[in-house]
């Protein structure tokens, strides 16, 4: 199996300024095409340390990704770590230079000093373009190590990675192959899943079995490693099955993807449409809903209704029920979800009222309390109860997917 390692360059990653995005997208591309990561190393803006990492990596990894420390500044060592670990100097690259003048004349801003500094390239190194900056990454090969330099800037990153190094390391794999399945399920606790699940063992017979929880869900994968093609897909569709028999209600998608984004295929499959009204939520819902490409399709609107006030104004929920049962109430959230229904017109109204806290709680409804409701075109409305813990924003995520799984049940047998 090919080794790899991923070292990241920056202070700011160590004293949490900045979080490292990069290797975790490194990362998921690497599984995505078959290669495993073996090893994630942070380091500072120290020569010192850098070099040991480099030297740490060239032990146990025939391939070595590394970002950070390539720009024009004071403290971007990783350039002249590399020409001292690789034992060369640097030389200076005329036709990078003319590319670097044309960024900055096509930009219309008179270009530093500096940046002619980056034109100056480690000797025996092989270049990688950079199309959107100014710093181009290098590729050093010893023995049967490769490396890979690159800036820490994400898009530029992203870039190399996807043009020239994917494309090569896929050449690098062995014979071996690595298949992979994700199940994504919502609505049921880790614990409870793998209870459901059955015999494990019998399963890991076939496939590594991993459990990925977050506010969202459970995300359930499988990873078969064999030097045979049909035999890995056979391994990998029988676990599957295995596992699917026993939690087939909670699976949304057999593939990793948001909740948010299968119902809106489903919507769209549906000729369906989907609007909502929240109160806890404060628009996250249509946040979710409104971040993917063509949500005109299926959304047709959302509301924050805050307020009592705002609730009765905007959505015809009576006074009177409010007095009566609280605005936090399975009540006030089945008129909310009838009420945007309505007045949008929509095939489905989803509405949510709660307490995410810390404050705000009673022991009658305490903080992490959230009703959700769901009302369709066949004039059936639906609630559900549930209490969460006691942080904010974390509820606020758990509470939209709940009700967002609660669309996911009134939806199951309008649709499929």
């Amino acid at each position: 199996m090919l080794r790899v390692e991923i070292i990241s360059i920056g202070d700011e990653l160590l004293i949490g300024h900045t979080v490292n995005t990069n290797a975790a997208w490194m990362g998921e591309q690497l599984f995505k095409s078959g290669i495993q990561v073996s090893w994630i190393s942070d380091v500072g803006d120290e020569a010192g340390a850098i070099r040991t990492a480099l030297e740490r990596a060239e032990e146990r990894a025939e391939v070595v990704l590394v970002t950070g420390g390539l720009g024009p500044t004071h403290d971007d060592i990783t350039r002249e770590v590399v020409c001292d670990y690789f034992a060369t100097g640097l030389r200076l690259d005329h036709d990078l230079l003319l590319e670097i003048e044309r960024l900055f004349s096509r930009r219309g801003i008179p270009m530093a000093r500096i940046n002619e500094n980056q034109a100056m390239v480690p000797g025996g190194a092989r270049l990688i373009t950079n199309h959107h900056g100014t710093a181009p990454g290098y590729v050093f090969e010893r023995g049967n190590r490769r490396f890979y330099f690159m800036p820490g800037v994400p898009f530029e990153m992203k870039a190399m990675m996807t043009g020239v190094i994917l494309p090569e390391l896929a050449l690098l794999k062995s014979d071996q192959v690595i298949l992979h399945q994700m199940l994504s399920t919502i609505g049921i606790a880790e614990s409870a899943l793998f209870e459901k699940i059955g015999d494990i063992q019998a399963i890991e017979a076939l496939a590594h079995v991993a459990f990925l929880p977050a506010p969202s869900g459970i995300r359930i994968r499988l990873t078969v490693y064999d030097h045979d093609d049909a035999r890995a897909r056979e391994r990998l569709r029988q676990a599957t099955a295995l596992i699917r028999q026993n939690i087939e209600p909670y699976v949304y998608a057999d593939r990793d993807i948001p909740l948010e984004e299968a119902l809106a295929e489903c919507l769209v499959r549906a000729q369906k449409s989907i609007a909502v009204a929240e109160s806890c939520t404060g628009g996250l819902i249509a946040h979710k809903f409104t971040n993917i490409p063509g949500s005109s399709r299926f959304f047709e609107r959302g509301v924050v209704a805050y307020s009592n006030a705002a609730k009765q104004e905007i959505l015809g929920v009576a006074e009177a029920l409010i007095a009566e049962h609280g605005a936090v109430s399975a009540a006030v959230a089945q008129a909310m979800a009838q009420g945007i229904r309505r007045i949008a017109r929509s095939d489905f109204g989803l509405a949510t009222t709660g307490i995410a806290g810390p404050d705000g709680g009673s022991a009658e409804k305490p903080v992490g309390l959230v009703y959700v409701a769901c009302a369709d075109a066949r004039r059936c409305v639906v609630h559900e109860r549930h209490l969460f813990a006691n942080e904010r924003l974390v509820n606020k995520e758990r509470f939209a997917y709940a009700a967002l799984n609660l669309l996911r049940k009134q939806m199951q047998d309008l649709v499929d």
